[in-house]
């Protein structure tokens, strides 16, 4: 939980259900609040033209949406979308401006979480330029598994349809099964009951 969310509901917050698909809040929108996760998953994501999804980060329970953009004044770039039925808890940005002046471990916090997502995102970056599929889902897989701190092989379900791990990654779907059936060929992932655990 990044901010407590007794603090939050005491400075004005409100919970705000969402059912699987609804947006949160959209690209071009101007951000009016700080939003944090109370239960559920979202995507944070753009769409193309074409109808081509890609993500960028896949937030759940306790993490926060969009923080970065209520210093910027700027529109946001990404979309963030429930995944599931999903709660947040809303509060305006002066009022969370407000909270953060009234508590400044809340602002170190909030460093801290930017790091870690900054530190993500250079890693999916790079990730990216790579031409090679293989190595572009295990580095998905592996970001995955360090961020939960697991380290035995094969203990680890990646928690993501193979359609997801391609809009993660850039890649076609049909391009993400033939990686996952090569990587279980060579002993890196097994599959069970159409569950990969890595």
């Amino acid at each position: 939980m990044l901010v407590d969310e007794n603090l939050l509901f005491r400075h004005g917050g409100e919970l705000l259900n969402f059912k699987k698909n609804d947006f949160i809040f959209r690209e071009s929108e101007t951000p009016k609040f700080y939003y944090q996760i109370h239960s559920g998953d979202v995507k944070i994501a753009n769409y193309h033209e074409e109808g081509r999804e890609f993500i960028h980060s896949l937030p759940s329970t306790g993490h926060c949406l969009g923080e970065t953009f209520i210093f910027s004044e700027l529109p946001y770039p990404v979309n963030a979308v429930a995944m599931t039925d999903t709660a947040i808890i809303r509060l305006s940005i002066s009022k969370f401006l407000d909270l953060v002046h009234s508590d400044k471990k809340i602002l170190f916090k909030l460093y801290q979480y930017t790091a870690q997502r900054m530190h993500y995102r250079y890693v999916m970056l790079n990730n990216l330029s790579s031409n090679n599929p293989f190595i572009k889902v295990l580095c998905v897989m592996d970001s995955l598994k360090q961020y939960h701190k697991i380290t035995e092989p094969f203990s680890y379900q990646i928690p993501y349809t193979r359609l997801e791990v391609a809009s993660l990654t850039g890649l076609r779907v049909e391009t993400v099964i033939r990686v996952f059936k090569r990587m279980e060929r060579v002993n890196i992932v097994k599959i069970i009951n159409s569950k990969i655990f890595y």
